[in-house]
This record gives structure tokens, C-alpha cells and sequence, in this order.
């Protein structure tokens, strides 16, 4: 499958603010069976510097700056998505056991970006949760196969959460999303991540897009028109990560985008800054992942 994407943010403030810094996490890391073509990234006002580099996990960051005040901030990415299907012997094989594939990724020594050494740990919001853990060990067996594991796991979140857009915030804390069982996607994603940590599993957050248009006689993905998260799970060197959708209930395939992967939301945002003033501020975007063939 073939997309052009488009997303745009808007930033309103109420009075102009000034001397600003801004990280934009929108350019898409290079992943297997993703092809990447025609990237652009459109700043308004146009930004005094502009600075490229890897981000601290798995992600590509810009970071620019605003001298002059302003009051209305506009970025806009676009580019050219190419998704080859998952191979056959990712949705064929189901991967070692919970207990073996714990000991592999202990004695894992790289500790690059996509190591699971990076995603075993507790991390900034995804922390140790007596109750998600509880509750995950009611649908996990050591001697249960990692794939079986993962498909586990999103499906008790995919039929026991229901997806409330009103229910949660960015800095809803993942707990409280699992006790009233609703949420939206980054949530679901956080709930995943730290059940699998739990039982030593490798989990991480990936951020992303899922297509806007469904194939003739399908139903509209969940989490279209806006970004996207999934889950990411290590399961060993054969397979390596494989995504999870736990709001989708499906693997990710051809239907998701992949911008970028860290440990959770905090290491691969969008977009985050900092300027001088004390406007108000209000965020508008849009997201369209238009189907080229």
C-alpha cells in the first residue's frame, strides 16, 4: 500500500510570545517493509534556526527556533508512504516462551535504540502498576509463546477498554485509564507496555498513523484523522519487534504508519517547546492518510 500524509498543527496564542524552541518528532525513522519518499516539513513563521539529528530512542527530531514574536505558529509534514505486508512468518511463527525470552533480552549486551535492553525497564509514564500487573497475569503463562503473549494482551484490552476520547488527556496517568477501562490510544498503549515489562516482555511506544479510508467493505480503523499508537513487542532475534494494535485488535500491517518508537509518549511527542510569555495557547491539527493505489 502506497499513502500521502499530510498532518498540520496550529498553535493560537492569545497575545504574541517570543524567543521560542520547539521539537518536532514527525519525519519517519527508517523501518522494514516501510519505504519513506518526498518528505517536507513546512515551519510559519519560518524559524531563525533549524536543526536535524536523531532523537534519544528511535525517533527523527527537528528542533527550531522563533525569535520574533508571533501568535499563530503553523507546521505542516508531508510525505509519501510505502507499507509492504508483514511476512509470512511473522503472523505464522509464535516466538520463544515468556521465560526464555526474558533470558535473551538479559543477556542482550547493545544498548542501541532498537535493543530490547532500552524497553524491559520501567520508563518516565510507563511505570510499575501492582494492578495492571495483577491483572495481566491472569492471561500470561511462562511457557506461553511471546506472539501468543502479545495477542493476549491486546485482545483483553481491545474487548474490556472502551475508546472514550473524552475520558483522558495527554498527562492522564496510565492507571487511571486501566480503573475506568476507558481511553484512547495512547493510553491502551501504556496499559500494554507495562503488563508486558511485568512478565519480561520488551515493550515499547510507537508512534504513528493508521489509514484514513478503509478497503471496500471494511470498517473505518479506530484512531484515524489523528496520530496513532501501537505497541511494539521484542519477540527475539528471529522475529524481532513486532506491533501490536491493541485498539484495532490487529497486528500492525499494512493499514499503519510508523514514525518513530521509544519508551513511551514522552520520548517520541509530536511536539513539544518552550517560549517566553504567558498567553494561553490552543492546539488545532488535522491528519489525513490518503490511499495512492
Amino acid at each position: 500500500m502506497r499513502y500521502s500524509v499530510s498532518h498540520i498543527t496550529k498553535l493560537e496564542y492569545a497575545t504574541p510570545v517570543s524567543l521560542a524552541q520547539f521539537n518536532v518528532r514527525l519525519r519517519p525513522a527508517e523501518w522494514p517493509g516501510q519505504t519513506v519518499t518526498d518528505y517536507h516539513l513546512d515551519i510559519d513563521p519560518r524559524p531563525a534556526q533549524v536543526f536535524d539529528s536523531p532523537g534519544g530512542y528511535y525517533i527523527n527530531e527537528t528542533r527550531f527556533s522563533l525569535r520574533e514574536p508571533f501568535d499563530l505558529l503553523q507546521i505542516e509534514s508531508r510525505f509519501i508512504a510505502e507499507r509492504d505486508p508483514l511476512p509470512f512468518f511473522v503472523t505464522d511463527e509464535d516466538g520463544p516462551g515468556l521465560a526464555d525470552l526474558r533470558e535473551r533480552a538479559m543477556r542482550r549486551r547493545d544498548l542501541s535504540p532498537q535493543s530490547p535492553a532500552s524497553y524491559i525497564f520501567a520508563s518516565p509514564i510507563a511505570g510499575p502498576e501492582h494492578e495492571i500487573t495483577g491483572w495481566a497475569s491472569g492471561l500470561l503463562r511462562e511457557s506461553m509463546p511471546v506472539m501468543a503473549a502479545g495477542h493476549a494482551l491486546m485482545m483483553a484490552i481491545h474487548d474490556q477498554f472502551t475508546f472514550d476520547a473524552a475520558a483522558t488527556a495527554t498527562d492522564t496517568p496510565p492507571i487511571e485509564a486501566f480503573r475506568n477501562r476507558r481511553g484512547v490510544c495512547q493510553d491502551f498503549t501504556h496499559v500494554m507496555i507495562i503488563a508486558a515489562r511485568a512478565h519480561g516482555i520488551p515493550a515499547a511506544y510507537v508512534s504513528g498513523y493508521v489509514r484514513t479510508l478503509p478497503p471496500p467493505g471494511q470498517e473505518r480503523l479506530v484512531g484515524a484523522d489523528a496520530m496513532h499508537a501501537w505497541v511494539n513487542l521484542w519477540c527475539g532475534e528471529e522475529l524481532g519487534w513486532v506491533g501490536f494494535d491493541p485498539t484495532n485488535a490487529k497486528l500492525a500491517d499494512t493499514d499503519h504508519i510508523m514514525i518513530g518508537m521509544g519508551r513511551d509518549y514522552s520520548d517520541v511527542a509530536p511536539l513539544d517547546g518552550t517560549f517566553r510569555g504567558s498567553a494561553q495557547q490552543k492546539m488545532y491539527y488535522s491528519v489525513d492518510v490518503a490511499p495512492l493505489d
